[in-house]
């Protein structure tokens, strides 16, 4: 275990050769994964990551290192063979540690998933897996996963911060494979939260296994999707994702800072149709991207994006607001200690409009669905994109009418925000694993139902005269 002690040696050690900052973080981390293949339980497994990463720097030069002995003697060791990365005098930096608790600011955790047993866990994947079972002989094979991450951390600087924090993310995953005759298709989904593992009594389990199941059999015969170019109309909870990669990435300092970004240089502009607003928040309780810090000891916020069409802010974290002459939004995250830290999205999302999903699809004459999306490829300095849709469905005349498969959404994420015209209010989230400069983390993507005017849809269907 880190202690003021030895962090305060630590840190001094990193600034005798002209740095004007050093941090330390340190981490102690469970991780567990259980997997069931119809009903049997095929695997379950655990891991232990333990170890400390220094970071130094001087201006915008950073050096960066990590170790897994976390004794005094390990991280002074490491600390020297960074430091020496600079050869200046001292700077004048006076610090004094103050020792801080943030577990349980907005994640309350009674129980760390890493002391719960087995079999307890195992509960909660049969009622998923019980609902499947036998939902249509078509479905062959159902997969439930249930992945938790036990994660204590400790981040000390020479801005005086020492302070702990505790994060338990746990999802269950399904996916279902069906299959009638050389026809097949698979469709997932899940539910989770940085909660203890009681949380799980608050979601629709059943529910989960139900819509895994039906989109599957749905897709199962769909015809084609024929391209075009149409309204689409993007369902939501996870239908995020869209703007997640087309815009959000394009929103972190990550980008912004070195001009890679679409929107680098646009604050207090106009980016997005006059019904949009977008946020990132980090605060909600108990959600899946949120914790009680960022990964360098800031508070998380609340940070408003776009506020009706207007871009009012960026996410960034300590080291690019000196790049940018900004303050830190506490947006800063890693995977782990061997990692430096960079600004990421936590729960991402497109604020609740005034229009009821029945309103959007009555006012649709002729469209696409895309009521589940799957994964894509964006371009964070251009913001193009292309995402294919898991479960997709015509629109015609007001009325959802029949299932499409294959359909891939193209397009530009200044165009498309520039491009919704109705926003419902039925705003939800969908989980996710983000990768990006700093790692893979836990990110909620989220929208209320939206519809977006003029999109090129891909799809190898064939066009039929009527």
């Amino acid at each position: 275990m880190l202690t003021i002690k030895t962090a305060d040696k630590v840190l001094r050690a990193c600034l005798t050769t002209g740095a004007d900052f050093a941090e330390i973080f340190y981490e102690d981390t469970y991780k567990g994964s259980i997997s069931m293949i119809s009903g049997k339980v095929d695997q379950a497994s655990t891991s232990h990551l333990y170890g400390a990463g220094i970071r130094i720097l001087k201006e915008l030069q950073e050096v960066y290192g990590y170790t897994s002995d976390c004794s005094e003697e390990g991280l002074l060791k490491l600390a020297e063979s960074l430091r020496a990365s600079y050869t200046d005098e001292p700077a004048a930096i006076d610090f004094t540690l103050k020792e801080e608790n943030a577990a349980g600011k907005y994640m309350v955790i009674n129980r760390a998933s890493k002391d719960v047993a087995l079999e307890e866990k195992i509960a909660y994947m049969r009622v998923v897996d019980g609902e499947m079972d036998g939902y249509d002989p078509r479905i062959v094979q159902r997969i439930v996963n249930f992945t938790d991450c036990s994660q204590y951390v400790t981040i000390a600087n020479t801005k005086g911060k020492f302070i702990h924090d505790m994060r338990n993310q746990q999802r269950i995953g399904a996916t279902a494979v069906a299959r009638d005759g050389d026809k097949s298709q698979s469709n997932s989904g899940s539910v989770g939260g940085n909660f203890d593992i009681d949380g799980f009594r608050k979601k629709d389990l059943k529910g989960l296994a139900k819509e895994v199941c039906a989109a599957c059999i749905a897709m199962l015969d769909a015809p084609e999707m024929v391209g075009g170019v149409y309204p689409v109309i993007i369902n939501n909870g996870f239908g995020g994702v869209l703007f997640h990669e087309a815009c959000g990435h394009s929103l972190e300092a990550t980008s912004v800072a070195r001009g890679l970004s679409v929107f680098t240089g646009k604050k207090g502009e106009k980016i997005a149709s006059d019904i949009v607003t977008a946020i990132d928040d980090g605060t909600i309780p108990n959600e899946w991207g949120s914790t009680n810090i960022d990964d360098e000891g800031n508070p998380t916020q609340k940070n408003v994006l776009i506020k009706d069409g207007i871009l009012t802010g960026y996410m960034i974290d300590d080291r690019n607001s000196r790049r940018m002459n900004m303050e830190s939004t506490g947006s800063s995250r890693r995977q782990n200690y061997r990692f430096s830290p960079t600004s990421r999205m936590t729960n991402t999302y497109i604020a609740n409009g005034t229009s009821t999903f029945d309103e959007i699809i009555a006012a649709t004459e002729y469209g696409l669905f895309a009521k589940s999306m799957g994964g894509g490829s964006v371009n964070p300095v251009t913001g193009e994109f292309n995402f294919a849709v898991n479960e997709g469905y015509m629109v015609e005349n007001g009325k959802i009418t029949h299932p499409v498969r294959g359909a891939t959404l193209i397009g530009n994420g200044a165009n498309a925000l520039l491009n919704i015209d109705m926003i419902a209010d039925n705003q939800t989230f969908g989980h996710g694993v983000c990768g990006s400069a700093s790692g893979q983390i836990p990110a909620n993507v989220g929208e209320p139902t939206i519809r977006i005017q003029g999109m090129t849809v891909g799809g190898n269907g064939k066009k039929t005269d009527n």
